[in-house]
């Protein structure tokens, strides 16, 4: 019996000393996203603030709509209110967990839907440090992993990893992230671009916990290193489970937004 025990004690620990930091990221990735599925949709207010380098700011306000879709990546609705140059204005996002997301941008100036070509989902959505690929629902599939250290991040423990865009249409040759050990929610990302120096730094405040189970953060702030522009995304009126369909989240609804 001892010599079984020690035979199983010796696998253990050699099964823990054979997890890859490749496997040991793809199975934080993996855990982020189980704790993120089953809220089914939800509807939100959003404003975005946004920064020049010389300090100078707009703000805009914003509806957001999200649907949850089984075997697929989400679908998400922005709606602009204000202000009035460009109320109206709409960015609907199917995303994908193996292919490239589909996103239509509705211009009320013009009256038409605009699809946004998976060459430049890397381009700034609206003016914003966001890009349009920043939108769309942040499936496992889209990224290749690797683990590299446990940390702290303003005192909380952390798992630090990176993950590897699949698109060739990406914007970012790498993503590093800071995943909170307790809750796995992301604490703080930075982006690198083509040329593998730090492009962006998002980071995440104030979450608050809804139907007990998700997490959602009040602020994300989106800092660009090198234009010394900022967006700041603030949430609220979360609601969930609302009865929205895909029928919410179609081309043609975009033309019908009030």
């Amino acid at each position: 019996m001892k010599k079984l025990l020690l035979v199983l004690l010796v696998f253990s620990a050699f099964s823990a000393m054979a997890e890859t930091p490749e496997e040991k990221g793809l199975a934080i990735a993996r855990e982020v996203d189980a704790r993120d599925t089953g809220w089914g949709d939800f509807r939100a207010s959003m404003s975005m603030l946004l920064k020049n380098r010389h300090g100078e700011e707009s703000l805009r306000q914003m509806r957001v709509k999200g649907l949850e879709v089984e075997n697929d990546g989400d679908k998400s609705l922005i709606v602009f209110d204000q202000p009035r140059d460009v109320k109206g204005t709409a960015l609907l996002t199917f995303s994908h967990k193996v292919k490239d997301d589909d996103q239509w941008l509705y211009l009320p100036a013009l009256k038409r839907v605009k699809r946004i070509a998976s060459r430049n989902k890397s381009g700034p959505f609206m003016g914003s440090e966001f890009a349009f690929e920043d939108l769309a629902s942040q499936e496992v599939e889209k990224y290749t992993y690797k683990f590299i250290r446990d940390d702290e991040l303003d005192g909380k423990p952390v798992f630090v990893m990176e993950r590897y865009p699949v698109s060739k249409y990406s914007g970012y040759t790498r993503q590093l992230a800071w995943i909170d050990r307790e809750r796995y929610i992301p604490l703080k990302i930075e982006f690198y671009d083509r040329k593998n120096a730090l492009l962006k730094v998002l980071v995440f405040r104030g979450y608050q916990q809804y139907l007990d189970k998700y997490w959602r953060a009040d602020e994300m702030f989106m800092d660009n290193k090198q234009t010394g522009k900022s967006t700041l995304l603030t949430w609220k009126d979360y609601q969930f489970r609302t009865g929205l369909k895909d029928s919410d989240f179609t081309r043609n609804s975009l033309k019908r937004i009030r």
